[in-house]
């Protein structure tokens, strides 16, 4: 059986923040501190996952994927954060259970994150990635430029961050359709 992709619900808080942690533990092992990894804590990002999907801000989405009622990955986004002049729309987060990747889940979950931005006239879309997470690639293999790079502290942990762009998403959707 194939995937799905539904909106999240609050519901739905757990599970997302089961598949963040299991996320951020193997794509982020060798870059983010063990200690740091091992620290994180389910019921904590379960809370914030709840607040935020009881009560969205204006523009802001969550789709899961899922198999069987079982939660895969999401992405979650909205409006640019930063006030970037060319770049309307943002995907905030976008996990992935490792055994799932390289399946097109990925690439769905982008498709809907995009219907939605371009529901609420965003036409242009930024991502932003830990520069030395392999998983980078995908947003490179979907047709994002590099846009720019910037420091993020993380749990303490001074890192490096690339964002990529897409300035046209329309145009994504009918490559992919």
């Amino acid at each position: 059986m194939k995937a799905s992709i539904r909106p999240a619900l609050a519901a739905d808080a757990n599970g997302i923040a089961c598949v963040h942690i299991a996320s951020w533990r193997t794509s982020y092992q060798g870059i983010v501190n063990d200690e740091i990894l091992a620290n994180l804590s389910v019921e904590e990002r379960a809370i914030r996952w709840q607040r935020q999907l009881e009560a969205p801000q204006p523009g802001c989405f969550t789709y899961l994927a899922e198999q069987d009622g079982n939660i895969l990955g999401f992405a979650s986004g909205g409006p640019e954060r930063s006030g970037d002049p060319v770049y309307k729309g943002e995907i905030y987060a976008l996990y992935l259970l490792k055994e799932y990747q390289r399946q097109g889940i990925g690439r769905m979950l982008v498709e809907a994150s995009i219907i939605s931005l371009l529901a609420n006239g965003w036409e242009t879309m930024l991502i932003w990635v830990l520069r030395d997470n392999p998983s980078r690639r995908f947003y490179e293999a979907i047709g994002g430029v590099y846009v720019r790079e910037q420091d993020v502290e993380i749990h303490g942990q001074k890192l490096l961050e690339v964002a990529y762009g897409w300035k046209n998403l329309r145009k994504i959707l009918k490559k992919h359709a």
